[in-house]
């Protein structure tokens, strides 16, 4: 079971992911225009939540050309929601130029590709922006433990492409790929 993370210690925590909260999200409104930027560590801190902090997300879905969608386990050392199994790819698009960009979800598509070759390994050649397809944005919240959580608008993109992976232990502990059968099987 995950250790509940609490700010006062947040230098406990793997120095890796301790970094990563650095990164800038884009601040938005709840019409999903961009109002500023703040630390990935204040996005997701409850006590900024709950006085209504919002930023921008996305989520992705990789279906293989057998139509089976890649799952991911995330690391224990990850500082939010740690060993959550989840879609192939959840981040945040950074607040700077390219991932801005809003004509087309473009901006956001660059992030996808970004966090992909981040986390599992994906060379951005075998994920060509075009291969994205966009469906829709949800706003989303949810509490990790209490201490920290999420709140933002996500971005919902699918993509069908056969990939090559390498993953990123820092950041995924697992992987496997589901039918819609098994999907069902897994969640239910």
């Amino acid at each position: 079971m995950a250790s509940h993370i609490h700010a006062r210690n947040i230098t406990t925590h793997d120095p890796i992911q301790v970094k990563l909260l650095e990164e800038q999200c884009i601040v938005i409104d709840e019409n999903d225009q961009q109002i500023g930027a703040d630390t990935k560590k204040n996005c997701h801190r409850m006590e900024n939540i709950d006085k209504g902090l919002l930023h921008r997300a996305f989520s992705v879905f990789l279906f293989n050309s057998k139509k089976e969608l890649l799952l991911q386990q995330r690391s224990d050392a990850k500082i939010t929601f740690p060993g959550y199994w989840t879609n192939t790819c959840c981040s945040h698009p950074l607040s700077v130029e390219d991932e801005l960009d809003v004509q087309d979800n473009i901006g956001v598509k660059r992030a996808a590709r970004r966090k992909l070759q981040h986390e599992l390994g994906i060379k951005p050649e075998q994920v060509p922006l075009e291969a994205f397809d966009y469906l829709t944005r949800i706003h989303y919240k949810a509490t990790s433990d209490g201490q920290w959580g999420e709140h933002e608008i996500d971005y919902i993109l699918f993509l069908q492409q056969d990939v090559d992976l390498d993953l990123n232990t820092n950041e995924i502990q697992n992987i496997k790929f589901v039918t819609q059968d098994q999907l069902r099987n897994f969640i239910g």
